[in-house]
């Protein structure tokens, strides 16, 4: 096999083990990380809880929480935090992650108040 192919190969092997996971900058330092116009703040999708859709965020790792089969994780980007549900069990807290994930919203109704919660869930 000539170099060519085996160059062609690596690179189809790379693109494609680099795109079975969220992208994750743990070794980048700062909070004004910028991935281009895709990375929505938190802080504007708390403010429109109603909205539906699918968004890009960046952030530093708070908190993470197992579930059944899945893991929560808090995710602060200096504008605010939100949870992500995701099925990736390897992020640590401290580390900076770009996830993508579909907006949720989860109503708790308490004493005829709704003190309900905006999240994402991972693509």
């Amino acid at each position: 096999m000539n170099y060519k192919v085996r160059i062609g190969i690596t690179l189809v092997l790379v693109v494609g083990l680099c795109s079975c996971a969220p992208l994750n900058v743990s070794g980048l330092k700062g909070n004004k990380i910028s991935f281009g116009s895709n990375v929505t703040a938190i802080q504007k999708i708390k403010a429109t809880p109603d909205k539906q859709g699918t968004v890009y965020v960046q952030g530093k790792v708070e908190r993470k929480v197992p579930l059944l089969k899945r893991w929560a994780y808090l995710i602060n980007d200096a504008t605010d935090q939100i949870w992500i549900v995701t099925n990736e069990s390897n992020f640590q807290q401290g580390e900076t992650v770009v996830m993508q994930g579909k907006l949720l919203y989860q109503s708790i109704p308490i004493a005829e108040k709704d003190f309900g919660e905006v999240y994402l869930e991972e693509k």
